[in-house]
């Protein structure tokens, strides 16, 4: 088994913000005393700040230099079963581009200045000295990763790392306007119209966990959507405690990553189908 938390410890010991991430490349849920409702938790949070949990908090927000955390009882557990370690990369004033495909490297070769290099499992990350706004595909197969996000570590890679240049920058500016969610077209299930085995804040957590697993998902999201939308269904589908606004706010979340409303549609109607609701 490799050793997460002595890899942690060492790249914090550089001044690279790090965290866990558990099967999936998807951070611990660590803080419950917020409910995701600050921090790094929600998608609706756009200005990072210092994080006032309690425990370490989630998503990028999680990520720490200190080794006292690191090694500290809340992620004492965690690190045994964790599956990669993360960093933040606009906690230490770098930007990844994250190349998913062979073209998107290409694109890359002829159109960007040469730096850092890591490969990854489908392509390559690119490593720039500077931080920015972080986006998800600002063209076919290149993410940017730098504030309010994390990254994999995958290694040191190759190559000199060089100043993030104007050309990378311009990316996010240039990318087009996501278009407003459209309106929910399902009705909520119907049932007792209270979770009768659950406490309404097991209901708001998992709701919240669905939104930031939708949000955090790089690549499958499709498939994703569906089965975050089985996994709430299966806990929640047949007590009737959802409402139009909590399928409202897992159809923005999946919309926000690119799905369409109909897809959000049939994902959900398959889901029940599934479940035989």
């Amino acid at each position: 088994m490799r050793n997460h938390q002595g890899t942690a410890l060492r790249l914090a010991a550089e001044g690279l913000p790090v965290l866990p991430l558990r099967k999936g490349k998807v951070p611990f849920a660590n803080c419950r005393a917020c409910l995701y409702t600050s921090c790094g938790g929600r998608p609706h949070m756009k200005t990072p700040g210092p994080c006032t949990c309690p425990a370490p908090c989630h998503g990028w927000a999680a990520a720490t230099t200190n080794p006292d955390v690191i090694n500290s009882s809340a992620w004492a557990g965690t690190w045994q079963g964790a599956a990669a370690v993360a960093y933040h990369p606009g906690g230490a004033g770098l930007t990844v581009v994250d190349l998913d495909n062979a073209d998107a490297i290409a694109w890359a070769r002829e159109h960007l200045p040469a730096t850092q290099t890591v490969p990854t499992t489908r392509g390559e990350h690119w490593l720039y000295l500077g931080a920015m706004p972080s986006a998800n595909g600002v063209r076919p197969g290149v993410d940017i990763k730098s504030t309010m996000s994390y990254a994999r570590w995958l290694g040191s890679g190759t190559g000199t790392m060089t100043t993030l240049p104007d050309v990378v920058r311009a990316l996010t500016a240039a990318k087009p306007a996501a278009p407003a969610p459209a309106t929910v077209t399902v009705s909520a299930p119907a049932g007792g119209g209270q979770c009768r085995h659950r406490t309404p804040a097991f209901l708001e957590r998992g709701i919240a966990m669905a939104e930031q697993r939708i949000t955090e998902v790089t690549s499958g999201v499709h498939n994703a959507v569906y089965a975050t939308f089985l996994a709430v269904l299966s806990t929640h589908g047949r007590c009737g405690c959802l409402t139009e606004d909590h399928i409202a706010r897992l159809f923005t979340a999946a919309q926000t990553k690119g799905e369409s409303a109909r897809h959000c549609t049939d994902a959900w109607d398959n889901a029940r189908t599934r479940l035989g609701l």
